[in-house]
């Protein structure tokens, strides 16, 4: 973990509280250049009514539309919480050289809480993987948006 990680990461938190603004679970992502910012993105399948609308794809998305190139090459896309197997997917489709997260996801991560994608030797692409930057900071927000999320809604109290 170096400094610039931690930089970009602390981008990525910024997209995510956006996210949580918005109703949306709070995760965000950036796609980093040679230094410099060229996609940002934070979930949006809520509000674009798009499941495939998660941080890491919007970020991808504007990366390819900043580069004009569907190729992210020389790129490290930033997550807040460990991608899922389609982002995974899509960063391979990318050639996204680097990925760094921040909080795992023991429910669908895909870079080994539950399977482990980059390590997969069959697949055509593998990209460098560093966790846990600033995971403390990313795992609070995300069980915070959960405890309201459940406060808000309650239990179901019907009269019978």
């Amino acid at each position: 973990m170096t400094e610039a990680d931690t930089q970009f990461m602390q981008a990525a938190l910024a997209l995510a509280q956006q996210a949580q603004a918005c109703g949306e679970v709070p995760v965000g992502a950036v796609v980093v250049q040679r230094g410099i910012i060229v996609g940002r993105g934070h979930n949006r399948p809520i509000s674009a009514t798009d499941p495939t609308a998660h941080a890491e794809i919007m970020a991808l998305r504007d990366a390819g539309n900043h580069l004009r190139n569907y190729r992210l090459l020389d790129c490290t896309l930033y997550v807040t919480l460990e991608p899922c197997v389609m982002c995974i997917g899509a960063m391979f489709h990318a050639r996204i050289q680097r990925l760094v997260f921040a909080a795992n996801d023991p429910k669908t991560g895909a870079c080994g809480s539950v399977i482990d994608l980059p390590m997969e030797n069959r697949l055509n692409h593998h990209l460098q993987v560093t966790a846990g930057v600033l995971a403390p900071e990313a795992g609070s927000l995300l069980k915070q948006f959960f405890a309201q999320r459940r406060k808000s809604t309650g239990p179901c109290n019907h009269a019978h």
